[in-house]
């Protein structure tokens, strides 16, 4: 039998803290979603001034990365460069830059999705919760 590491909310708590203090720190008002491996939500933070909408991008870039287990850009590219026919995958929702794996061991514990501002922003937030745990 094969075990892995799963994420408690202490981890969550610290991948959130430190995605907000990347935000905060560069003015970016962004929504903040981590998840488990199964793409399910274990929090979200929408931070003051990011748009509405926002908290139901990051989420759903947060459910594809975990579930695909790469980073969602992979997707975008693929739509961009001429395969439309991708976004009719089924269950795959947040097919924009900014969801990001957690991977500890080898293996992919959740994901971080982030909405609010450019792309390369969302994962530098992603990266930077993530960075506070691995």
């Amino acid at each position: 039998m094969q075990t892995k590491s799963v994420l408690t909310v202490a981890d969550v708590k610290k991948i959130a803290a430190a995605a907000e203090a990347e935000a905060l720190a560069n003015n970016w008002a962004v929504t903040i979603a981590i998840v488990d491996d199964g793409g399910h939500l274990l929090a979200l933070q929408r931070l003051d001034g990011a748009a509405p909408l926002t908290s139901h991008i990051a989420p759903a870039k947060a459910k594809t990365s975990a579930v695909s287990r790469r980073e969602t850009k992979v997707y975008e590219d693929i739509i961009n460069n001429g395969r439309t026919a991708f976004m009719t995958v089924p269950f795959i929702e947040g097919m924009l830059e900014g969801g990001v794996p957690i991977i500890v061991d080898g293996q992919i514990i959740g994901a971080v999705g982030v909405s609010g501002v450019k792309s390369e922003q969302d994962v530098q937030i992603a990266k930077a919760g993530i960075a506070a745990l691995v």
